[in-house]
């Protein structure tokens, strides 16, 4: 580390009135020496790297640091503050600041060095060095490894005479004299008979952090010094930016126990399935290695399992705190998520088939037995076979990843399996629903059950599919299908039924959905249930009649806001307006995303306008009784659809309302706010502080 510190970025009396002035001072040492070639954007890096998390330590440590281009050379700068500064730590202000500073491309050496600083900030004697040492180029050489702690002679420390006199002092202190030992005593003091000694208790554990350079090997530090001191073998795998080696498989089959502690996906994690975890933060590992310890022995003992990757997606998505009612629409999210690829890639072929061959090409025999090359019907038939089958995962695969969503991959087989039999006993979506929901809760429900030793290798794969695969299908089967296969069945035939202005209301109630949050959960509960209706070989004109409603709603936010940044441009920003013509292709193509932007800079604006012209788009599709086939692409898709130059009106009229909605609520408003460039921004300031300037 000879290169990487000097004591010329060594500051001892530090004076900073917060975090990011701490760092200004200690980059500005670096900037002199040529270590970083722009100050501001390395400060950005470092910034951005706090942002991720705190780099405030328990024990009066600070460590900002951050991989930046603007960065020649790894290099670490110490300064020491008094008071602290604020890094966000649990136990108050740092006294010791090292921030470190490392190429976008740092090589795997200078890395191992930084994470072997990384690993003495865990050492007390270390520390209490640092804060004793009175020369800067002593606190370089003992940062660098040229010197322990137990070199520091008194001159260097202030805190060293004392130290020794009170050794000293101890030293001269009379003894009381010993007192002759009874023969209870000696007789206490035998040696005890032998008796074999119980087999430690093995952990291996899983340290990783963002940028892979402090947290990662300080949380392995402490970890290891907490095992040693708890009598337990713990065996670290560091996964920091210089790569990590993977432990010994046998040490992992051999643990009873796994810690993760890291703030990135843990890398093969499924390698430690089957044994108890405890899942935490880097920081925790840093902070609370003992209570960690403590827990994953708790788990064993009362034999708590992992059978997979954990956390599950949704709370790998979300935070720990979240509700029932968050959690459950994000497992339906979940399901949905993954559905809809299926259904765009299987309507589209089958509206392309009946687009090509006619409406009666469902009932042609299998391409298999009969396809000719140069005849357009055969083609026909290939595309509607080919759709049909992708349509066939629809339900599948919605109740399949709805239980991942809950349990992660354990829940995927009784998910697919149930979501099958919803759509063998035509339970259809309803029933996929059910069965996610069922599978996922099934499966946590059997992970929480003790789990003898011998069997918690086969769990993940053969137990945990076997019994709650069983257990689905038993109630999908005999429980719980029939009466949703007959829910199913009623809301199909009242939607047959909806004519005049019960269409018309239920086209409007739809627009407003699918304009209410822009692709958020609303949006998709909405697009869901018109392509739920069309998610056969042959659909009803009731269903075909509510996924041109939907669609042709879900294309006007964009689209308008892509006019209205065309008509009156100065009612928005630069950024807006290069938005707007992102937003014609967006809108075209029946993207509701594409008025996000808009919306997050003026909600109370837009969202209402989009939402009154979803409405009208809606109910006027609804009453012009447009049908579509095709469960997505836009404009593209206008040849597929019944009446298409109506449900064009319909369309233009929805643009028109929001158009004129946003203009005429922004008008009131005023034109927007334009965004300084920096020189006319520092005139600005010049202007308004002449003594400063």
């Amino acid at each position: 580390m000879s290169d990487m510190i000097t004591a010329d970025l060594v500051d001892l009396d530090l004076s900073a009135d917060g975090k990011e002035a701490a760092a200004r001072s200690l980059a500005a040492r670096m900037v002199t020496l040529g270590r970083v070639t722009d100050l501001d954007g390395f400060l950005a890096d470092v910034a951005a790297r706090e942002a991720q998390m705190p780099t405030g330590l328990d024990g009066g440590i600070g460590i900002p640091h951050c991989r930046s281009a603007h960065v020649t050379e790894p290099t670490l700068a110490f300064g020491r503050a008094e008071p602290g500064i604020d890094f966000g730590a649990p136990d108050g202000p740092a006294d010791l600041i090292f921030l470190i500073a490392a190429p976008a491309g740092a090589d795997d050496a200078h890395l191992t060095i930084l994470s072997a600083l990384a690993r003495q900030l865990m050492n007390t004697e270390f520390t209490d060095a640092l804060r004793a040492v009175t020369d800067p180029a002593t606190a370089a050489a003992l940062i660098r490894g040229d010197e322990t702690p137990q070199d520091i002679t008194p001159e260097d420390s202030a805190a060293a005479p004392v130290a020794a006199s009170t050794g000293a002092a101890a030293a001269e202190q009379p003894q009381p004299p010993a007192r002759p030992e009874s023969d209870a005593q000696r007789k206490s003091d035998a040696p005890e008979p032998a008796t074999p000694a119980a087999p430690p208790f093995r952990i291996v554990a899983v340290t990783s952090c963002p940028t892979g350079i402090a947290h990662t090997y300080m949380a392995a530090e402490s970890l290891e010094n907490a095992g040693r001191e708890a009598g337990v073998e713990l065996t670290v795998e560091t996964q920091g930016s210089a790569g990590f080696t993977r432990l010994d498989p046998q040490l992992i089959a051999d643990a009873d126990g796994v810690i993760f502690a890291h703030d990135v996906p843990v890398r093969d994690k499924d390698r430690f399935a089957g044994k108890p975890t405890v899942d935490v933060g880097v920081k925790a590992g840093i902070n609370r290695p003992a209570e960690l310890i403590a827990e994953v022995r708790d788990k064993a003992a009362r034999g708590v399992v992992t059978t997979g990757s954990a956390p599950t997606p949704v709370e790998r998505a979300g935070d720990s705190t979240e509700g029932y009612g968050t959690k459950l629409r994000k497992w339906l999210m979940s399901g949905v998520s993954y559905m809809v690829p299926f259904v765009a890639a299987g309507g589209l072929l089958i509206a392309l088939g009946f687009a090509i061959g006619g409406y009666k090409i469902n009932k042609a025999p299998s391409v298999m037995d009969h396809f000719l090359w140069t005849q357009a019907d055969s083609w026909a038939a290939l595309l509607f076979q080919v759709g049909a089958v992708s349509f066939g995962f629809l339900v599948p695969v919605l109740a399949g990843y709805i239980a991942y969503g809950m349990a992660d991959r354990p829940g995927l087989v009784p998910g697919f399996v149930g979501g099958m039999i919803a759509s063998t006993i035509n339970a259809g979506f309803l029933g996929g629903l059910a069965a996610g929901l069922l599978a996922g809760g099934v499966v946590i429900g059997i992970q929480r059950v003790k789990i003898p030793t011998a069997l918690r290798g086969i769990m993940p794969v053969v137990v945990i599919p076997l019994i709650s695969t069983a257990i689905v299908g038993f109630l999908m089967f005999v429980v719980i299908g029939k009466p949703i296969a007959s829910a199913q069945k009623g809301m199909t035939d009242w939607l047959n039924g909806l004519t005049g202005s019960n269409a018309i209301l239920l086209g409007a109630l739809l627009g407003l959905m699918m304009c209410f949050d822009l692709g958020g959960p609303v949006n998709k509960v909405a697009y869901t249930f018109a392509t739920a209706g069309i998610a056969v070989t042959d659909p009803s004109d009731s269903a075909m009649k509510v996924m041109a409603a939907v669609m042709a709603a879900g294309m006007v936010p964009p689209l308008a806001m892509a006019l209205a940044t065309t008509v009156r441009a100065k009612l928005f920003t630069e950024t807006e307006r290069e938005n707007g013509k992102a937003a014609w292709v967006l809108g075209a193509s029946f993207i509701s995303e594409g008025a996000i932007p808009f919306a997050a800079a003026d909600p109370l604006r837009v969202i209402p306008a989009s939402m009154a012209g979803g409405a009208v788009t809606g109910a006027l599709s609804m009453a012009f009784e447009a049908t579509l086939r095709a469960p997505h692409g836009g404009i593209f898709v206008v040849p597929l659809i019944g009446n298409p130059f109506l449900y064009l009106i319909a369309l233009a009229a929805g643009v028109g309302v929001t158009t004129a909605l946003v203009i005429l609520l922004k008008g009131l408003r005023g034109p927007a706010p334009t965004t300084a460039r920096p020189e006319q921004a520092d005139r600005t300031e010049e202007r308004k502080h002449p003594v400063a300037a």
